[in-house]
């Protein structure tokens, strides 16, 4: 707390009959009394411990550019529909693309199960696989990014 915050509370006290005034703030408590007597009112000042203050906001939106900045100089394969991501065509089956896979435009990149159908996501570029977004077998929804793929 500002000091001249405080000497405005010890002026408040000292020309009003209010006794005593006390203020928490931010983990600080301010209690200022004075005594029936007109003596000057003595601020006492305590400092209470308080947790980490949660992620700021700025903090939050930094996080998010530094991720779009990362994206720009990708291509991000969103899903077209909602459903359910699959990597491989089947259980027992090898996944189509891993990271670090390179992959043509067209190529099948994943399938996606909705309403029992088998609808097969290809890469509208060609380049390499740098993230998958998505675990297998995971619910997805319709525009959620599901690879990023850095053009060649």
């Amino acid at each position: 707390m500002n000091i001249n915050f405080i000497k405005k509370l010890v002026k408040l006290v000292e020309e009003s009959n209010i006794g005593e005034i006390q203020i928490s703030r931010f983990g600080t408590r301010i209690r200022i009394s004075k005594n029936g007597t007109r003596t000057p009112a003595q601020p006492i000042v305590e400092t209470v411990p308080v947790p980490a203050p949660p992620l700021k906001e700025n903090e939050e939106i930094k996080k998010e550019e530094v991720k779009e900045e990362k994206k720009e100089n990708f291509f991000v394969v969103k899903s077209p529909i909602v459903g359910t991501f699959y990597r491989a065509p089947a259980p027992d089956a090898n996944p189509y693309v891993e990271i670090g896979d390179i992959v043509k435009e067209g190529q099948v990149l994943c399938i996606i199960e909705a309403m029992k159908l088998m609808n097969e996501i290809e890469s509208e570029v060609s380049g390499k696989i740098t993230d998958i977004r998505v675990k297998n077998a995971e619910p997805v929804e319709y525009g959620q990014e599901l690879f990023l793929i850095e053009p060649i």
